[in-house]
């Protein structure tokens, strides 16, 4: 039924991937706090400055989005955590980058009570939480955790010094790049009907094209930085601008406020520089083989200036000229093999129900006196004249991606 939404269920995955998202997020701070005393340590002074930005730009975002979608919902909290500070505490909280840590503790919160419990969420307050925290961990990935990656693929290139355990830092760091990302696919799930809920064998599908594609794009990226390190930033700037533009032409309307929108406009642009995002309604086919064809000629192009630059000034370690260009075409080869992956999903595993079939009220029918919330009864409730169903809550925002991401 259109604008319905049934009584939600945390099943043993969504309960992993809720769970590990804390501790993840703990440990990423670590490993950033260890390599800036590492960068410090060996007076990397140009790395750690890079590095702490990427921290302190990302936290901003992050910060702001949370903030601003608090302010969005009128304060209305939905757990106790998140209950307990005042107004001003949690605009205190957010000052000093800290109000997205309640975010997260809501959702364990609402998800070990969801699963401990074994019913389901009348209210779909879980998957609503669960649902702003992925888009969340989106700005954060693509706005600090991508950058790094490319900055130590480019230190280890520099150095020409390659060992496992380096290896398996690197395949780690794009594997939870990549984990992000499907939690943020599983996150849109819970708006499909039960008749097309996507199984656990989609989620993995996503994730390997997703980590083929930012792998082949983060190491084009490090390549061209390893030989021309102060070019790397007018190439970002330069294609932010470009992809912040579409983001504008592509009429997004993510956020209920003029600045807000604005904002996630320009954080559109960072995520399109390295890996797709769908942020429009409507048919996207040629929209994304529009992105992806203007990605793989800029890889093909950074992956040709660094293959110019071994032969013409090559660094103190020696690379045959002949090894360069296998390089090189094996990460143009890699991004081409990651999109035929992408071409399978989306053939064989995704979805494409009508979006009056999206669980949730339509964010464009929806009743004016109901824009908080998303009133839904029994079939027979309603014919019998009983009083309706609880209301849960729907995440109007996620639920503008999900129209996007399913359309």
């Amino acid at each position: 039924m259109s604008g319905t939404q049934a009584n939600f269920k945390y099943s043993c995955w969504d309960f992993l991937f809720t769970c590990v998202g804390l501790p993840l997020y703990l440990v990423d701070i670590g490993l950033y706090i260890w390599t800036a005393v590492s960068f410090y340590k060996e007076k990397a002074y140009v790395c750690l400055a890079v590095l702490l930005f990427l921290l302190l730009v990302s936290s901003l975002l992050t910060q702001a989005y949370s903030w601003l979608w608090y302010s969005y919902d009128k304060f209305r909290m939905k757990t106790k955590v998140e209950g307990w500070p005042t107004k001003r505490l949690l605009k205190l909280l957010h000052v000093f980058q800290l109000g997205i840590y309640f975010r997260h503790a809501g959702v364990l919160e609402k998800a070990v009570e969801s699963f401990r419990t074994k019913l389901p969420d009348p209210e779909g307050v879980a998957v609503f939480l669960s649902q702003d925290l992925s888009m969340l961990r989106i700005v954060e990935t693509f706005s600090e955790s991508a950058p790094q990656l490319t900055l130590m693929l480019t230190i280890i290139l520099q150095q020409g010094h390659l060992d496992p355990v380096t290896v398996l830092k690197a395949v780690g760091s794009a594997s939870a790049i990549a984990f992000t990302v499907t939690a943020y696919h599983r996150s849109l799930r819970s708006f499909l009907p039960a008749k097309e809920n996507q199984k656990i064998t989609s989620s993995v599908i996503y994730f390997i094209w997703n980590l083929v594609l930012i792998s082949s794009r983060l190491t084009a990226l490090a390549l061209f930085a390893s030989v021309l390190p102060c070019f790397i930033f007018a190439h970002f700037i330069c294609s932010w601008l470009v992809l912040f533009f579409f983001a504008w032409r592509s009429k997004t309307d993510f956020m209920e406020s003029p600045c807000g929108e604005w904002l996630y406009r320009a954080t559109v642009g960072i995520i399109w520089y390295f890996d797709w995002f769908n942020v429009a309604e409507g048919k996207t086919r040629y929209r994304t083989v529009l992105y992806h064809g203007y990605i793989l000629t800029d890889i093909c192009i950074l992956c040709a200036v660094w293959c110019w630059k071994m032969s013409t000034d090559p660094p103190d370690f020696v690379i045959e000229p002949m090894h360069a260009l296998i390089t090189g075409a094996c990460v143009i080869a890699v991004y081409v093999l990651g999109l035929i992956l992408k071409i399978i999903y989306y053939k064989v595993f995704h979805p494409n129900p009508d979006k009056d079939e999206l669980k949730g009220a339509s964010t464009k029918q929806q009743p004016e006196g109901e824009v908080g919330l998303c009133m839904f009864a029994a079939a027979a409730n309603v014919a019998a004249h009983h009083p309706p169903a609880p209301s849960a809550h729907c995440n109007k925002r996620m639920r503008k991606l999900a129209e996007n991401f399913y359309s």
